[in-house]
């Protein structure tokens, strides 16, 4: 076993058969922190955001806070309902992809496929620096060290998820429920402070917060509205992930779709208690919460200054409900800070499957559909480490910019899987005469109905309000992706009736010449030669190109003093060059016989040090990509090992026992 090897065997763990698939499958207490992580996690963010947006217009914005967080909830519970339908009438793994593909046809799926690919590359970029963000809180030496900390932890990620799916969801399945734990115990804690009288204050509820000049006159009419719509869509970050389960249904243990939509249930209640948990007490301790703490927040009427240092929602009612015990206050900062990061792995389980889905229908490169060492979507996981980390050092890991990009994609598949579904209930709704499974058709397509109304609404209010902010450029990913696919999927199409089998295939070419291409008189152009004469074909000759006719004249000699039975053909190159004159010889022959095939032997060594390759072999590559583009001509490589290939291979191992070969007496000699 090779270096490479042994490395990667201690990364990513020894190799499963096809046949141990059934292992990595998920039971539910490990598949709600594996797939449900992304969308627990958003309660961390999604109420920085609604504070952010609000205290544009003022302090007298904020009284809106809470229903907000009531109508964000509301659209939540909605899309968890339409989620847990689509779970039990599209178990494959699919997800919006397969709902929109099925009912709306190809151009919807490959949109909402398109929208999933941003979106979950977006979920690493933003969870894993909204993670770093919060950890900034306790730990002030990563200010200004977001990005490279991010990109680090976005590969830890992914060496964790290419050593299995389960593998990964054990490791991060304590550190979910312990935030789960920090999260709710810090809301029950609150409330029961506020009903016995000693709830405190957040620290920065000494501050008064200065509006931005489109509000100074107050906040009402179409600019309230407009603020509240914006603050609305940002606080929809909260639904983003919902849709993971519904795309990692085969990764279940069975009953598959029963157990997806418990764990879907179960999500739905946590996220939307822990939301309204942290907003509702945000508010009754007059928390503030702004984009420029240094010119918004006001003392006496004046800026507090640059030097103020604001920490997040979650880190100020932390550390004022737990001002007499802090290791309460770590406690609920490191898990918030690990469940963040942790979010990320929603999206390393969901995008390498929908990618091995796009890939398998012929939208996306055929190597995203092939499982690794550990049967997990190999090459989709690091093209997502990949994509997310170019995002994050694009973007200085700032979780308000990401922001602004984000949940435009989740919405679009949220969308188009609603239609989706209201088209597959009223199908199957016109050969149904069960009167009970009408019955029960008929509230899912209303279920439905309601959600695509709620849905489509807030797209809407996000794309009027985040736009010009940055959502534009989570569109044009869109667009572009949707068409590169498009591009992969009519290449795919071409090749496939390309290849498809008609009578010239099933006739025999007339004749089979053959050419060995000769530089000089050694060992590797007698295997070519031996190896050509072996395979006979109906004519057989040796080919050189002259350079000097003294070397020309001297290999003839040798030639015909080893007798070889091979006829040696030479031609001229005035110009000094070879692959040229090689190439017109062979298209010469081919248009005298264009019914025969012409197969051209070229010598090649084989080298054990990768310097070495340069000094070898040049030739033969030009050649051979010269050779390949001509129909009707066949390119065979002739391998000469040199020395140095031996030793590499002796490197690599010696020859090993057989399993029981110590036990029976044998040993490796």
């Amino acid at each position: 076993m090779g270096i490479t090897e042994v490395v990667k065997r201690a990364l990513v763990g020894r190799k499963l058969r096809s046949t141990q698939l059934g292992e990595t499958l998920l039971p539910k207490r490990i598949a709600l922190p594996v797939f449900a992580s992304d969308a627990l996690s958003s309660v961390a963010y999604a109420p920085d955001e609604i504070f952010l947006t609000l205290s544009l217009g003022g302090l007298s914005a904020y009284t809106f806070n809470w229903k907000i967080g009531i109508a964000v909830a509301l659209v939540l519970a909605i899309v968890i309902a339409s989620y847990r339908q689509n779970v039990h009438a599209y178990p494959s793994g699919g997800g919006d992809y397969e709902v929109a593909t099925v009912n709306l046809g190809a151009t919807a799926g490959l949109s909402v496929g398109s929208a999933l690919l941003v979106d979950y590359v977006l979920t690493v970029a933003v969870s894993v620096s909204s993670g770093v963000q919060n950890a900034s809180s306790a730990l002030p030496w990563l200010d200004g060290h977001e990005a490279t900390t991010a990109s680090i932890l976005v590969l830890i990620l992914m060496g964790m998820n290419l050593r299995g799916t389960k593998e990964s969801g054990t490791t991060f399945a304590i550190p979910s429920y312990l935030f789960m734990v920090a999260i709710l115990l810090m809301g029950a804690w609150g409330y029961f402070r506020f009903l016995t009288g000693s709830l405190p204050d957040a620290p920065s509820a000494i501050y008064d917060i200065a509006p931005e000049e489109q509000f100074e006159q107050g906040v009402t009419g179409v600019a309230l509205v407009f603020l509240l719509a914006r603050a609305f869509s940002s606080g929809c970050a909260a639904l983003t992930g919902v849709e993971a389960i519904s795309n990692g249904v085969p990764a279940f243990k069975k009953p598959k779709s029963k157990n997806a939509a418990t764990t879907l249930l179960l999500l739905g209640t946590l996220s939307i208690t822990m939301l309204m948990s942290i907003i509702v007490l945000a508010d009754l301790m007059r928390l503030r919460y702004v984009e420029d703490p240094g010119r918004q927040l006001l003392l006496d009427g004046k800026p507090v200054g640059s030097s103020y240092q604001q920490d997040t929602v979650i880190g100020q009612l932390a550390g004022s409900l737990y001002s007499n015990f802090t290791p309460l206050f770590y406690f609920t900062i490191a898990c918030t800070g690990i469940i963040l990061i942790l979010a990320a792995n929603t999206a390393f389980n969901g995008f390498p499957v929908l990618g091995s889905i796009l890939a398998r229908d012929g939208f996306l490169p055929r190597q995203l559909d092939t499982r690794g060492d550990r049967l997990t979507f190999s090459n989709g996981i690091i093209l997502l480490a990949v994509a997310a980390i170019v995002l994050i050092q694009a973007f200085d890991a700032e979780v308000t910019k990401l922001i602004q990009l984000y949940i435009v994609g989740v919405f679009v598949s949220f969308n188009l899987s609603q239609l989706g579904m209201i088209r597959h209930w009223n199908r199957h709704l016109k050969t149904e005469t069960d009167p009970a499974a009408r019955k029960k058709m008929q509230r899912s397509r209303v279920v439905n109905t309601i959600g695509l109304a709620m849905t489509i609404t807030v797209l809407i209010i996000v794309l009027m309000t985040k736009f010009l902010e940055g959502a534009w450029i989570a569109i044009v990913a869109m667009i572009i992706i949707f068409l590169i696919m498009r591009g992969i999927g009519r290449h795919y199409d071409q090749v496939s009736t390309e290849l498809e089998i008609d009578d010239s295939d099933v006739t025999l070419p007339s004749r089979v010449h053959a050419i060995v291409l000769v530089s000089k008189l050694h060992k590797p152009t007698m295997r070519a030669l031996a190896y050509a004469r072996v395979s006979r074909p109906n004519s057989i000759e040796a080919l050189t190109v002259e350079f000097d006719p003294a070397e020309t004249e001297k290999l003839m000699e040798q030639w015909e003093e080893l007798a070889i039975p091979v006829p040696l053909k030479v031609v001229n190159s005035p110009y000094r060059e070879l692959v040229r004159p090689v190439v017109r010889y062979v298209k010469e022959l081919r248009k005298s016989s264009p019914r025969d095939i012409v197969t051209v032997y070229i010598p090649e060594y084989v080298v054990g040090r990768w310097w070495e390759q340069l000094l070898h072999n040049q030739t033969a590559l030009r050649l051979k990509g010269r050779l390949l583009f001509m129909p009707g001509v066949m390119v065979t490589s002739v391998p000469y090992q040199l020395s140095s290939a031996g030793r590499a291979k002796q490197r690599l191992g010696k020859d090993r026992p057989a399993p029981g070969d110590v036990r029976r007496g044998f040993r490796d000699r």
